[in-house]
C-alpha cells in the first residue's frame, strides 16, 4: 500500500488556496530526511505558479530547527503554511500546531491527527481505509497468495478535516483577509 503520491501535494496546496485565496506567499515546511520530498516540492512549486502564488520552501530535520523554520516564514510574510508528511513532523505535531497558531498561520496538515490536537486543517489518506485495506491484503498472503503477485494499491480514500474551533478561535474570515495583507 502506497500513501506517498506527489499529486496529493498539489491538491493539498490548492485546499489551503481555498482556504487563504489572498496569501500572495505560500509557506512549504518540509522535513529534508523524507525521501519523497523533493519530489512533492516540484509538484508543489508548480501549482503555485499556475495559481499564481509564491511557494517559500522552509526545511526542517530535527525539532532544533523547528522555530527557525517558523521564524523564516513569519519573516517571508508568508500567508498560510502546508507542512508536508513526516514522522518527525507526525510526533511533534502538538509543537508545531502550536507554533501556527502563535504566528498566527492558516496552516494546512497531511494527516487528522493534526486537526485533532488543534490544527486548522487537513487533507491525506484515510488511514481507517487503509488499515481495512491492509487487512484485506493479509488475508490474501495467509490464503496462499504470494506477495510478490499482489498489486501495489495507492490509496483511494482521503478525509478532509477542518477544526471548527480552531477556525472559529482565529476569525478564519478575518484571518484569511489578514492573510492576503501579509
Amino acid at each position: 500500500m502506497v500513501f506517498t503520491q506527489t499529486d496529493l501535494a498539489a491538491k493539498q496546496l490548492g485546499l489551503l488556496h481555498e482556504l487563504a485565496p489572498k496569501a500572495a506567499i505560500i509557506a512549504v515546511l518540509g522535513d529534508p530526511n523524507q525521501p519523497e520530498l523533493e519530489l512533492e516540492l516540484r509538484d508543489i512549486e508548480a501549482a503555485g505558479r499556475a495559481i499564481g502564488r509564491q511557494i517559500l520552501i522552509v526545511k526542517a530535520a530535527s525539532e532544533r530547527e523547528f522555530n527557525a523554520a517558523f521564524a523564516t516564514v513569519v519573516q517571508a510574510h508568508a500567508g498560510a503554511l502546508l507542512v508536508r508528511g513526516s514522522p518527525l513532523f507526525l510526533t511533534r505535531r502538538r509543537q508545531l500546531v502550536a507554533l501556527a497558531v502563535r504566528h498566527a498561520l492558516l496552516a494546512s496538515y497531511t494527516s487528522r491527527d493534526y486537526a485533532e490536537v488543534g490544527g486548522l486543517m487537513s487533507y491525506g489518506p484515510s488511514i481507517t481505509d487503509a488499515y481495512r485495506r491492509v487487512g484485506i491484503y493479509v488475508g490474501r498472503i495467509l490464503k496462499g497468495a504470494k506477495p510478490a503477485d499482489l498489486p501495489v494499491e495507492m490509496a483511494t480514500k482521503f478525509d478532509l478535516v477542518i477544526n471548527l474551533a480552531t477556525a472559529k478561535a482565529i476569525d478564519l474570515d478575518n484571518s484569511a483577509d489578514a492573510a492576503g495583507a501579509r
